[in-house]
């Protein structure tokens, strides 16, 4: 094979090499279903100890932890809240507390935005968001409960 065909032939192999798992990355399942691999917690309950120093976050108003799927944080208010870490729009486990609109819970996948209620800030796609499942928690003393 001459060098000119087999650079031609590797640039073809290359391009669909970094291409492919782009478009598939990039593409809904073939069912329709969610985009990410993750389903939303259920049964959640599980305790976080506010001295550990891997929830050093909780210390400040606006932090927060990742824990089972669950993102834990301490609202702007001092208060501490609790979602699903998986978003309701294509699943994907990138929902994250930010400090704006006074805290709310934002995937920057597509960019859905939610009240610490879960209720949806905004449309996504065009489509109307469903609500992000939210979690109860339950402070006493150091000990930060987080359950359904």
């Amino acid at each position: 094979m001459e060098r000119k065909q087999f650079l031609k032939s590797m640039g073809a192999a290359a391009a669909f090499a970094v291409s492919f798992p782009c478009l598939h990355g990039c593409s809904k399942d073939g069912d329709g279903g969610e985009g990410g691999d993750h389903e939303v917690p259920t049964g959640v309950d599980f305790t976080l100890d506010l001295n550990a120093p891997e929830n050093a976050a909780l210390a400040n108003n606006g932090g927060y932890v990742l824990k089972n799927l669950v993102v834990v944080a301490k609202n702007l208010e001092g208060e501490y809240v609790a979602a699903s870490q998986v978003c309701s729009h294509e699943g994907y486990d990138e929902v994250r507390f930010v400090s704006q609109n006074d805290g709310i819970f934002y995937c920057d996948v597509h960019g859905s935005r939610f009240e610490q209620d879960g209720s949806p800030i905004n449309q996504v796609d065009g489509a109307e968001a469903k609500p992000l499942k939210i979690f109860k928690t339950e402070l006493s003393e150091n000990l930060l409960r987080v359950f359904e």
